[in-house]
């Protein structure tokens, strides 16, 4: 039987996945979780064999509770769902060690499938993501993406060199080379820019 926390702040789609799963494959789902935050204390307590986790939630999103989850549980299993195929998400999940992605739109049946295959160490990953990800046009480097992202989450230079482990400096000429490629005026209009090309 393979265990698993479910986390989606869509009620029906949640409780539609809690009871199909079971019934399309050796799954109990343990536990069950409306938000970032939740997912996290849900996966600390029940220490799922597959976390199943929505990519987009309000608050502590999935990239962010998957962040936190892996200091105390860092071989922990996760599938991230999705409805959009977003390469810089899809790039941030795999940099994460999400094991696999796939999209909200799939058949349970489908769903129990990648859980099972993820729970017995495979990667999967959505046919639609992964071509998206094939197309990326993004000019931006992986740090310069880091620090829109958190710039994104509303913290301040000197909180983003805390949280990313850098200078202060290095953080602005981050953020100075991201406008100059976005062709944006200030950091936040840089990571809305960003955001809104599916980068991040």
């Amino acid at each position: 039987m393979i265990r698993v926390v479910l986390a989606d702040d869509e009620a029906l789609l949640r409780r539609a996945l809690a009871t199909l799963l079971p019934l399309e494959g050796d799954i109990e789902v343990v536990a069950e979780a409306v938000d970032g935050a939740g997912a996290v204390a849900a996966t600390l307590q029940h220490r799922p064999d597959v976390l199943v986790i929505d990519l987009e939630m309000p608050g502590v999103d999935g990239l962010g509770a998957v962040a936190r989850i892996r200091r105390d549980l860092p071989e922990q299993v996760v599938l991230m769902l999705t409805r959009h195929a977003r390469p810089g998400v899809l790039r941030s999940a795999l940099r994460l060690g999400v094991q696999g992605f796939a999209s909200k739109s799939a058949e349970p049946g489908q769903i129990a499938e990648v859980v099972a295959a993820v729970h017995a160490g495979r990667r999967w990953v959505d046919a639609d993501v992964s071509a998206a990800a094939l197309l990326d046009d993004c000019p931006l480097s992986e740090r310069e993406l880091d620090v829109l992202r958190e710039t994104g989450q509303g913290y301040a230079v000197a909180e983003i060199a805390g949280r990313l482990h850098l200078a202060q400096g290095t953080v602005r000429n981050y953020l100075s080379s991201a406008m100059q490629k976005t062709q944006t005026r200030t950091r936040h209009a840089a990571a809305r820019y960003a955001r809104e090309h599916d980068w991040l």
